[in-house]
Order: C-alpha cells, then sequence, then structure tokens
C-alpha cells in the first residue's frame, strides 16, 4: 500500500461514506492524523480504508483517537488473549449471520456508542457486504410537518434479544444497562445536525402512544431509513477497515452468501446520552 501519512477521501455517494487513502494506519498515529480523522468522519460519517494489516492494539488505538473503548456484555471478544475490547463477529455455515437488520449499535444503553472500528480479518471471495444509511439525511428529507411531529416523541430501545445468547453472569452485566429511553429525532453532539434515532433492532415502541399507532410509525420511518438515497454499500476485502458514526448512520450486513466464512472484529467507542 502506498502511505504518505497524509489523508485523502474520494466520496463513495453524494450521500455518505469516503474511501480514504494515504495513510498506513498500523504506524504511529500523529495529532495531526487524528485531527484530521475526527474531521473527515465528521464530514463523511463512514469511512473506508484498504490494506490495513493490524495488531490488536494499533486497532484499538484508532478507536481510542475518538474516545474510550466500549466492551460489550455479551456478544464474543479477544478478552482471553488481553482483548475484552475487540469483539469477534463470525459466520458461517454453523452459524448465522449476524448484524442481518438495520440498526445503531447498542442504542439500547444509556450513552450508546460514539461510532466503531471495523476490520475484515476472513472475508469470502464474494457476499456479506455491508450497507451504511445517513440518518441525518433521512430527517431532512422529512417534511416540516413530520419532524415537527417526531421532535416531541422518545422510544423504548431494549437490548433482550442478547439475553438469549448469553450465560447467566452475561445477563445480569445486560440487566445494568439494557433498557433506554431516548428521543426519536436527537441531535448530533458535535455537528448540530437532526438526526433520526430509531430502529428496527432495538427499538420496541413510540413512548404514549397506542401499540398500533407506535407500530405505524415506527414502520414507516424504518422504510424511509432503508431508501436507497440515504445509503452507500461497502465490498469487503481482508485487511479492510470501517470507520462509521453510530450517531449519525445504520448499518446491516447483506445476507446473500450464508455459507461461506467470514470473520470481521470490532471496537467501539464510548457516546453520550441522546438529547
Amino acid at each position: 500500500m502506498q502511505a504518505n501519512n497524509e489523508l485523502h477521501a474520494e466520496r463513495l455517494t453524494a450521500v455518505l461514506g469516503a474511501e480514504m487513502t494515504g495513510i498506513d494506519l498500523a504506524q504511529p498515529i500523529t495529532p495531526e492524523i487524528e485531527k484530521s480523522l475526527h474531521a473527515a468522519l465528521l464530514e463523511h460519517k463512514v469511512l473506508f480504508f484498504r490494506d490495513q494489516d493490524l495488531t490488536p492494539d494499533q486497532h484499538k488505538a484508532i478507536g481510542r483517537c475518538f474516545g474510550e473503548l466500549h466492551v460489550h456484555p455479551v456478544v464474543p471478544s479477544r478478552k482471553e488473549e488481553g482483548h475484552p475490547e475487540i469483539i469477534v463477529l463470525e459466520s458461517g455455515p454453523d452459524r448465522p449471520f449476524v448484524a442481518d437488520r438495520w440498526h445503531s449499535d447498542v442504542s439500547f444503553e444509556r450513552k450508546p456508542p460514539l461510532g466503531s472500528v471495523l476490520r475484515g480479518v476472513v472475508i469470502p471471495d464474494q457476499g456479506g457486504d455491508t450497507l451504511f444509511a445517513n440518518t441525518q439525511a433521512a430527517y431532512e428529507a422529512l417534511s416540516d410537518s413530520m419532524q415537527r411531529l417526531l421532535s416531541e416523541l422518545h422510544a423504548e430501545h431494549d437490548g433482550g434479544l442478547f439475553a438469549r445468547v448469553a450465560d447467566e453472569k452475561q445477563r445480569k452485566e445486560l440487566e445494568k444497562d439494557q433498557t433506554a429511553t431516548h428521543p426519536v429525532i436527537r441531535t448530533h453532539p458535535e455537528t448540530g445536525r437532526k438526526v433520526i434515532y430509531v430502529n428496527s433492532t432495538f427499538t420496541k415502541k413510540i413512548v404514549g402512544m397506542k401499540r398500533a399507532e407506535s407500530e405505524a410509525l415506527l414502520s414507516f420511518l424504518y422504510a424511509h431509513i432503508a431508501s436507497v438515497q440515504f445509503q452507500c454499500r461497502f465490498r469487503w476485502r481482508t485487511n479492510s477497515l470501517v470507520i462509521w458514526d453510530n450517531r449519525c448512520t445504520q448499518h446491516r450486513v447483506v445476507t446473500d452468501d450464508v455459507r461461506a466464512h467470514r470473520r470481521v472484529e470490532r471496537v467501539t467507542m464510548l457516546g453520550d446520552e441522546p438529547y
């Protein structure tokens, strides 16, 4: 890989995502590079890198450019090797796909993550692409009337789906921060822009609405966020790396080849309480 430690961004689509070149993230990250990464993430929301062969410590160092690292209470990690911050997402013939529905990571916590750094470790020849959606653009495409309605609403988020795969100790840890109520429209704490903050994986209902009303409104929002005009798509290769802003995007994996072995590893950065 040609790298001169000068970050360059090429937009992937008009709405979000940029292919980043000119940097080897295995090298020590200088304050200048850290500042450039931060600015690029706020502008593009999802950053894509190729050919980044990293050690676990180098992987974690990238995440720490943006904040303190999160430790997931349930998802398998590399904690036995001394890296509990690195979670392992693996699929294949004997393991179902994970993250195959649109979601913002861990939105059921009171302070959901700022973002994540995901690295491709074992990548099949085809299949398993990741889709990303810009929830800021989705909000801005709504009518003024719908924006006003949503701005007054809150929704309940729940992480109970993880309890099905958790052991007793993990369930107790999960229960400490398994549910939260967040605004349906949150404000990005750094840009000040409004975004839609409900997702089909963790959001359970809109507070104060009858069930049928809540389901109808949430179904509309889920379909709206998943519209192709708000999306970009990333094809993985081994040692590809993605950094995304979890506060203003959603993502999902494409389940088009369930037989192939696929392993990705992720570090996640702590965030703020939505407002």
